[in-house]
């Protein structure tokens, strides 16, 4: 079986979906690696490196893709209506696996199962224990809580820690993480390594035990529908019109002094909910800053800009496009492992040949379309252009 590799396409994207370490161990799994050349020069891996690992390099896409029985991406590929159409460069029947933002575009996933390709959205791996090595949110959010914090101390101006000097003593700067997620607890962790004092605050109660752990204060309004705000699957709940006034108002006062605050709250497929509003940016101090992860879901912040830096009544709002990304090699490495981890099981040992079992929980849960149809309910209940439902 011949596995494809391509350049990612998409704006603000540096990352690729293979390193020579998951080549070289895909070509041990009896697997063909097929990489397009330049892949992964973003990433700082260079062709010679995949050659090296065992991969074969081809000059274009096409030629990657047109008979790939496997296909790794980082993001979902271009559709038919796309000046760079990916869809139809696939092999009818391949197997496409990668991030495929599985709450919009059921155009594309039309297209997708008319080819009666396979597809795999990662982002809707099961967050068991079983799939922890395959949670590619999980090892991409980490790396952007933690690059997150580095771009509010690239943009403050200020130091982080408190500094005693024959000068003066600098106290230190106050950071707040909105939403203890993976992101948000990384980025705890980095604001406090580098001396900053850090709060933060989330919807889930399992969060003030981790927020805790990790030095920081928690902050929230502890009533009972804060003691029910988690889901099954370990997501924020989407709160109350009531709570989130309630929360609102502490958060307001809190933020009020801070330094930094980082934005990481999202809710699976829905808009970011807004909680840092434009009069709590009116409040804070002349030069603080905000880095807004969740800008591309609409953001946190309502003053947040998708790809741009602004500042707005003396506060600087970074709204980063693709935060893991600018972590691009370390990023890549990690994703190729989610994928390679999420991958391995499914070929059978005996016949080196792809075995899915559609009863397994993880293939259950990321597997969007099948023998031609779109099978995943999260996809299905997506409305079609028109405004009527998808069919």
């Amino acid at each position: 079986m011949k596995l494809g590799i391509v350049r990612e396409r998409r704006l603000h994207e540096r990352r690729v979906a293979a390193s020579p370490d998951t080549v070289k161990k895909l070509v041990g799994l009896g697997l063909d690696v097929v990489v397009e050349r330049g892949a992964g020069l973003s990433a700082a891996i260079q062709d010679i490196a995949y050659a090296q690992a065992g991969a074969s390099l081809v000059d274009t896409a096409a030629d990657a893709l047109g008979d790939a029985d496997i296909v790794f991406k980082i993001r979902k590929p271009f559709g038919p209506d796309e000046p760079d159409n990916e869809v139809d460069l696939l092999k009818d029947g391949a197997v496409l696996a990668c991030l495929m933002e599985p709450y919009r575009d059921r155009g594309l996933f039309n297209a997708i199962a008319a080819r009666n390709i396979t597809c795999f959205a990662l982002e809707l791996i099961p967050r068991i224990t079983r799939a922890q090595t395959m949670d590619v949110l999980s090892s991409q959010a980490n790396l952007a809580g933690y690059k997150a914090v580095i771009e509010a101390g690239a943009a403050f101006g200020r130091a982080f820690p408190m500094m005693m000097t024959a000068a003066g003593t600098v106290p230190p700067a106050r950071c707040m993480i909105m939403g203890a997620g993976v992101a948000g607890l990384q980025a705890i962790a980095t604001a406090r390594r580098l001396g900053a004092v850090v709060s933060a605050t989330d919807v889930r109660p399992a969060a003030k035990e981790n927020v805790e752990s990790l030095g920081a204060t928690f902050v929230a309004v502890e009533d009972e529908e804060f003691r029910q705000a988690e889901t099954a699957g370990g997501y924020a709940r989407e709160m109350s019109r009531e709570y989130r006034d309630k929360q609102a108002a502490l958060i307001a006062e809190t933020i009020s002094r801070q330094d930094i605050v980082i934005c990481t709250a999202l809710i699976p497929g829905r808009p970011a909910p807004v909680l840092v509003s434009e009069d709590m940016v009116k409040a804070m101090k002349p030069g603080s800053v905000i880095v807004d992860l969740a800008v591309e879901q609409g953001g946190n912040c309502p003053l947040s800009v998708y790809g741009e830096t602004v500042s707005r009544y003396g506060v600087t709002i970074i709204g980063r496009a693709n935060m893991p990304s600018e972590v691009a090699v370390d990023a890549s490495a990690l994703f190729s492992k989610n994928l390679l981890n999420f991958l391995t099981p499914l070929i059978d040992s005996d016949t080196g040949l792809l075995s899915i079992d559609t009863e397994d929980e993880i293939i259950k849960g990321s597997l969007v379309t099948w023998h031609g149809a779109v099978v995943h309910p999260a996809v299905l209940e997506l409305q079609d252009e028109t405004g009527g439902e998808a069919s």
